[in-house]
């Protein structure tokens, strides 16, 4: 994955902020779909793609987090 450490953490943050709050007025997709998700009621394909094209960038945001996390716990172990 090394295509996701050259994404800066400022883009995926600002990228999941705007993401998660989105569209300005109203309800959030990311929340009204999460609340379907919640209530079973997730089932037209359109919907799941909102969810994920909504959620993404949070999900990269960790797997960049946990990878830098494992990748700096290694290298601490490997000087040891």
């Amino acid at each position: 994955m090394k295509w996701l450490k050259g994404i800066p953490y400022v883009v995926l943050i600002g990228g999941s902020v705007l993401m998660a709050v989105l569209p300005f007025s109203g309800e959030s997709h990311l929340f009204e779909k999460l609340g379907m998700l919640m209530g079973g009621g997730l089932s037209k394909p359109v919907d799941i793609f909102d969810l994920l094209m909504h959620s993404s960038p949070m999900v990269l945001l960790a797997a960049k987090f946990i990878l830098e996390q494992k990748s700096k716990k290694s290298a601490k172990d490997s000087e040891h």
